[in-house]
């Protein structure tokens, strides 16, 4: 009996060294996490609007690695991602073909511990960022992954164009609707009254035509798109329709793809290196911009320094379907051994835009047309009420 309590005590002074030992562990590792901040804030954040009179700009995104302490993980290296909201058939977005994509990928060091970006969101919806966080430097702190979620409300502008463009239909139907439930006598050799029949043949023959526009005016634009002549395109040099620049005994190159398709993205390198002995630049910075050439708004920008050989690769989707010029200025590291004075280097793509599928046009079709049926049911039945004689008590 003697032997199976010092077994007992044994065994409980183990476990409960264990659990010491546990404890102090997690306290020496504090727990790592991604703080996400924008401009504009979440709640005033809103999707791109193709037709906007006034000037947009893309939502800055800032990512923060910290500790449990709240300090900032210094000299880290982050890898982003950016993936739109899921595919929405019955209520789809402006942008259907961009729903369920990856929209940006890309890796930075983060001397500072810190992640700023510029990068507009096309739908409405909720964008997930897949953010994986590693040291520069080695035993500074154990890497990790972690998902975050970006929620953009849908412009209540549209909302309020739905609105209006749905009273119009209604009231169409309403009143025909009415005109049917007259009850009108039908003359000899008439299948139906003639308001009747006039009015029905509107509906086919409307009905028809919004049909036909909006299928051929989806594949007009899909035409439109695929011509690199449709959109106004800048005079710019030969060397910058390369993406090649050279300055000061420097070259800069822009190399990938020179055409996008909407809802792909394509794969886009930079790499500095010395014109001469052709060896990766070092203590460089890098400022990207992505502008949409024909209307001008910016669609990304970044801001950060190079992997230490001169290079910065990155993965963009181009949501609009024209062309999109890529400007990116050399600048020199601060507190580098390389000095020179910072010099551009651009690079002009083409960009294919693809029409909505067929199934989603006739989905919003239908629903248009079911607006204008409960206005016609409606008005029939209340048109039934008014001619049907009140029972006699």
């Amino acid at each position: 009996m003697l032997k199976i309590k010092s077994w007992l005590l044994f065994g409980t002074l183990c476990v409960l060294t264990l659990i010491v030992l546990t404890t102090v562990s997690f306290s020496r590792s504090p727990l790592t996490t991604v703080d996400l901040t924008t401009y504009p804030t979440v709640a005033r954040i809103q999707p791109f609007e193709a037709e906007a009179t006034s000037k947009q700009s893309p939502v800055v995104i800032n990512l923060e690695p910290k500790s449990q302490d709240g300090k900032p993980l210094e000299n880290a290296k982050i890898d982003l991602t950016i993936l739109t909201p899921s595919k929405t058939p019955w209520f789809t977005t402006d942008f259907p073909i961009v729903e369920g994509t990856k929209l940006l990928e890309i890796s930075s060091l983060a001397p500072s511990g810190k992640l700023k970006l510029e990068q507009t969101l096309p739908i409405r919806g909720t964008y997930q960022l897949l953010v994986k966080v590693t040291p520069d430097s080695s035993n500074s702190f154990t890497p990790f992954q972690q998902k975050l979620k970006l929620s953009v409300p849908e412009n209540g502008i549209k909302y309020r164009n739905f609105a209006i463009l749905a009273t119009i239909l209604l009231i169409i139907g309403l009143i025909g609707g009415s005109v049917i439930g007259r009850g009108q006598k039908i003359q000899a050799g008439e299948i139906a009254p003639r308001n009747v029949r006039l009015l029905l043949s509107g509906l086919i023959v409307t009905a028809i035509a919004m049909l036909l526009f909006v299928n051929i005016s989806a594949e007009i634009a899909q035409s439109n798109m695929s011509m690199p002549m449709s959109h106004p395109v800048q005079h710019i040099a030969e060397a910058d329709k390369l993406g090649l620049a050279t300055s000061q005994g420097l070259q800069a190159r822009i190399s990938g793809d020179n055409m996008a398709t909407v809802g792909t993205p394509v794969t886009l390198k930079l790499q500095v290196t010395n014109a001469l002995t052709q060896q990766p630049g070092s203590d460089v910075m890098f400022d990207v911009k992505v502008t949409q050439i024909e209307h001008g708004w910016v669609a990304f920008a970044y801001q950060g320094v190079g992997d230490g050989q001169g290079k910065l690769q990155w993965q963009h989707q181009f949501f609009d379907g024209a062309p999109h010029k890529i400007e990116v200025e050399i600048l020199p590291l601060p507190g580098g051994i390389e000095k020179f004075q910072p010099f551009k280097v651009q690079k002009q793509i083409e960009v294919e835009g693809v029409a909505p599928p067929l199934l989603t046009r006739l989905i919003s079709l239908s629903y248009l047309a079911g607006i204008v049926l409960i206005g016609f049911l409606i008005g029939i039945k209340l048109q039934h009420k008014k001619i049907s004689p009140t029972p006699s008590i």
